[in-house]
């Protein structure tokens, strides 16, 4: 067998391997929503329909940036703390410091942009493991929130603030809409732009890619300032929807976003996955976090679920994928 039969036979097994991987996260999807739908009366409710819309429309934003740092074989743990301190900062910018809300925004989003530079920084030039850097920094940025705030809420923003995370235009939300924008915006990004395939590249084999030429500090800095971005939009959203900046939300946000998109078919080895699977993920885990609010289910046992199916879904992808990243 010569070396072009070898590439399009492993190329027609990753192509069975995506498709086995959609349709399970279909069929998972649907099972959810008919299940929910017998299960409680107001789980088709259009104001509950609208709650699910909102709430996944953050975690989505989320995902598509913490999507650009997996595929490279990173991952971004500092998402939840930082929707703490984005809720944090913007608050203090708008009620403590007087700033119209276009401003706030403004330099809370530089903050952001910060935040990944730093990421970034530590994983490319100390050399510091993805996993540990964004998870110190997920508790630095975290206890930053609580002193910025002393552990209160604040309240009292600038008339207008809440149609980012309240308003609609037309029939639907405005955080749909960011959502869809960013989405549309997320699979350009990764489909058109040679970043997007730098970032592949990196997740595949790091060392080929920088050998090829391609500067791979530079588009892993990149990735994880778009990460940032992101999860400073979804900050946002959040805070205008709750009109109160509180240093203790997003907790456990993270795990949350990472079950999303490993259930969506990003591989956690990096390399691997699409962006329109993520946009499964995240209505699974929408779906299911809502179904088991409307069930009355205890906080403590929807941890739990939420876990297994993190593990489920990594223990699929290992199964499916064959540990992709261990047989390179």
């Amino acid at each position: 067998m010569n070396k072009l039969d070898n590439q399009n036979i492993q190329k027609e097994k990753k192509n069975m391997t995506n498709n086995l991987r959609n349709y399970a996260i279909a069929f998972v999807f649907i099972i959810l929503v008919v299940f929910f739908s017998f299960a409680s009366p107001n789980f088709f409710q259009v104001e509950n329909l609208f709650t699910i819309a909102r709430q996944v429309a953050m975690l989505g934003i989320s995902a598509v940036g913490m999507t650009f740092v997996m595929v490279s074989g990173g991952i971004d743990l500092s998402v939840g703390s930082l929707l703490s301190l984005v809720s944090v900062v913007c608050a203090k910018l708008m009620v403590n410091a007087g700033l119209p809300a276009v401003i706030a925004i403004g330099l809370t989003l530089l903050m952001c942009i910060c935040v990944g530079t730093l990421n970034a920084f530590f994983v490319n030039r100390v050399k510091i493991p993805a996993l540990i850097t964004t998870l110190g920094m997920m508790t630095i940025l975290r206890g930053i929130s609580y002193v910025l705030s002393d552990g209160r809420h604040i309240w009292g923003f600038p008339e207008g603030f809440s149609f980012i995370g309240q308003g609609y235009i037309g029939p639907i939300p405005v955080p749909v809409i960011i959502l869809v924008f960013v989405f549309l915006f997320g699979w350009a990004f990764l489909n058109k732009t040679r970043f997007g395939r730098w970032a592949y590249g990196i997740g595949n084999n790091e060392e080929a890619t920088r050998l090829s030429g391609i500067d791979v500090h530079k588009t892993k800095s990149l990735l994880y300032i778009l990460s940032s971005v992101l999860a400073g939009i979804a900050g946002l959203i959040l805070l205008s929807r709750m009109n109160s900046g509180q240093p203790s939300v997003g907790s456990g946000f993270e795990m949350e976003v990472v079950t999303a998109i490993v259930l969506g078919g990003v591989s956690i080895y990096g390399g691997e996955g699409k962006l329109q699977g993520v946009i499964f993920g995240v209505l699974i885990v929408g779906v299911l976090e809502n179904g088991m609010i409307l069930l009355n289910v205890s906080t403590y046992y929807q941890e739990i679920i939420l876990g297994l199916v993190l593990l489920a879904a990594v223990g699929f992808d290992n199964k499916i994928a064959g540990r992709l990243k261990l047989k390179k």
